[in-house]
């Protein structure tokens, strides 16, 4: 599939899933912009993409709707259009929930929910004036079945999921679609940290005795941003190799 001529919008682009997300695409020829706080690892991941297709970025907080705001009326100053945002800027503060600080309760569901709340938002005003938008919102198996240890990145990803069937309702008429994307256990940063004796209890829960990797998020969200999926919205789509 090509995605020359569109605008493709990837929040949390700078590393991991977000960023393998954001390159895939730019080998589609797409327009590429990467939203994250880290101003050198956005610079690098703009860098790479460059070398396949025209690629943009920007430091921002989802969680402040004035810098999503103000990032967003520029692109469409320059581009006019957004016509596919990725929702997938994410973070973990992992505690038991006994233990689990507000602080750490209140970042995970900002950056998680809120964040993905404030970019559809901001990217919608715009999608419906058009009629036409694709917004993919990446959740998790955590988010359908839960985790001890993760009730706050659980709730967030739960939610997450919720956003997305109730936006899709009030949207679908204005021809946006809206889905999510519930990865398992994917191989990335954020999952290296975890245990051996852990990673090998994942892999006997999972049926395809493999782990996943980005590239398997990223085709499942590039389907959801094609035309092959003009008739699917409000759906999550567990990528997981058959997990749960």
């Amino acid at each position: 599939m090509s995605f020359q001529g569109k605008i493709v919008l990837i929040t949390g682009a700078a590393q991991g899933i977000g960023k393998q997300i954001a390159l895939d695409f730019a080998r589609e020829k797409a327009t590429t912009i990467l939203f994250d706080v880290s101003e050198e690892a956005l610079e690098a991941a703009a860098k790479e993409l460059s070398q396949h297709s025209d690629s943009h970025y920007f430091i921002v907080d989802v969680t402040d709707p004035v810098q999503i705001e103000q990032a967003i009326n520029k692109i469409i100053d320059k581009f006019t259009k957004i016509d596919i945002l990725i929702n997938n800027a994410g973070i973990t503060r992992d505690n038991l929930a006994l233990r689990l600080s507000e602080s750490d309760w209140d970042k995970v569901l900002d950056i998680n929910l809120k964040g993905a709340f404030l970019c559809s938002k901001a990217c919608a005003r715009h999608m419906v004036k058009k009629r036409s938008g694709k917004i993919v919102n990446i959740s998790s198996i955590i988010g359908i079945i839960g985790n001890p240890g993760q009730v706050n990145y659980s709730a967030s990803k739960a939610g997450l999921i919720g956003l997305t069937k109730s936006m899709a309702k009030e949207l679908g008429s204005r021809n946006i679609c809206i889905n999510a994307v519930a990865p398992g256990y994917i191989q990335t940063k954020m999952t290296e940290v975890l245990s051996q004796k852990v990673k090998e209890q994942m892999l006997e829960r999972i049926p395809l005795k493999k782990f996943g990797k980005p590239e398997d998020v990223s085709k499942a969200v590039r389907f959801l941003s094609s035309e092959d999926s003009d008739y699917i919205t409000g759906q999550v789509i567990v990528v997981d190799g058959g997990m749960i």
